[in-house]
């Protein structure tokens, strides 16, 4: 489980095909405080998908994503140099500072627009038609990771105010309209909407 408070931004180094190339191996460099106390095996959190460290190493860890997972996500689409977004997952005990994640992305979305609004920006996704019911205005949604409350709801899109602090530690400072985004919705919407295909 994770919180969606990303605490490192990493670099991808390289992307290794494996497995006949269905199947990719990514190699991602990190400051070496972030892998503190991490082991072969932990899960890790890439921009809102949840990927096991296969290796580590002194600054970077690498991961395997199967066919399911790049054609589920943005991962498919990721070249060297891309920003990720990273959390390890959570402890007892930790600080839930944002919402409880799972790490497995429901579905891709797509920047539609960002707009400075006061001292923040309104930034405006547009959600697959699947995803899209199960997102409530001051629900939380993940983007990328990112644990943000929704703002507005308008059909497939919606809204989410971003402060320049979230900007400056997230790759939030790097998207433009038209990129591809990872989101998550909130745990308990899928559950309520599983429940609801069973209504009498």
């Amino acid at each position: 489980m994770f919180t969606g408070i990303v605490t490192a931004l990493g670099s991808l180094r390289e992307v290794q095909p494996i497995g006949g190339g269905h199947d990719m191996r990514l190699v991602i460099g990190v400051e070496p405080e972030f892998l503190a106390g991490a082991v072969v095996g932990c899960s890790i959190a890439c921009s809102g998908a949840c990927l096991t460290a296969v290796d580590l190493y002194a600054d970077s860890f690498s991961a395997n994503a199967s066919a399911e997972t790049l054609s589920k996500t943005t991962l498919g689409a990721w070249k060297p140099g891309r920003r990720i977004n990273l959390e390890r997952s959570l402890k007892l005990g930790d600080e839930l500072g944002g919402h409880l994640m799972s790490g497995h992305v429901d579905g891709v979305g797509e920047v539609v627009a960002a707009t400075p609004e006061n001292a923040s920006v309104r930034w405006r996704f547009r959600a697959p038609a699947h995803v899209a019911p199960h997102i409530a205005v001051k629900g939380s949604i993940a983007i990328d990771g990112v644990s943000l409350t929704v703002n507005e709801v308008d059909g497939l899109e919606f809204g989410v105010n971003i402060i320049p602090h979230t900007a400056a530690v997230t790759s939030f400072g790097t998207l433009q309209p038209g990129d591809a985004v990872n989101l998550e919705i909130d745990t308990l919407a899928r559950y309520v909407a599983r429940l609801m295909e069973f209504r009498a």
